[in-house]
């Protein structure tokens, strides 16, 4: 009988696992998202998806949607009862005085906007996300433009089942 010979996973590989093992703790099914801040190859900080502390989690009183009017004329709608993962995580970051400066993010999809402007302004200089997400363009942009590097597993778009 022939063993199969172990494959050790590339460092983004691993921290990207670790990231989707984080998610499982998010508390909200709309985008159950985690992630994970590493320099050097250490883990700094991780976060998931939830609500803010001693506040009530979208799996135990639902979704608080609330519409938004793009420039285009479509309306989508968000859940604003969380906080998101890659925000999650640098509140964490702030909490116990951990510089992010030089680190690199490990999320599901490209981050939002406002995730975006704190992932540059905390002074993360790479993301890697699993996906790209149907409305990223936005961050990709500001990413550029700040000399963030942006890389992605796969090309496949997320796009949330409740819009």
């Amino acid at each position: 009988m022939e063993e199969k010979k172990h494959t050790r996973p590339s460092w983004d590989e691993y921290f990207m696992e670790i990231a989707d093992t984080v998610s499982k703790r998010a508390t909200c099914d709309r985008g159950r998202s985690g992630c994970v801040v590493v320099r050097d190859r250490q883990i700094l900080v991780t976060g998931y998806v939830g609500a803010p502390k001693g506040l009530p989690h979208c799996d135990e009183v639902g979704h608080q949607l609330k519409q938004t009017l793009h420039e285009d004329g479509t309306v989508t709608q968000h859940c604003v009862r969380t906080v998101h993962a890659e925000q999650n995580a640098i509140c964490q970051a702030a909490k116990l005085g951990i510089s992010l400066n030089g680190a690199t993010l490990y999320c599901r999809m490209t981050p939002c906007r406002t995730c975006a402007m704190l992932i540059i302004n905390c002074g993360i200089v790479r993301v890697v996300c699993a996906n790209k997400y149907h409305a990223g363009q936005e961050s990709e942009e500001m990413f550029r433009q700040a000399g963030v590097q942006l890389e992605f597993f796969s090309d496949e778009v997320v796009k949330y089942d409740k819009q």
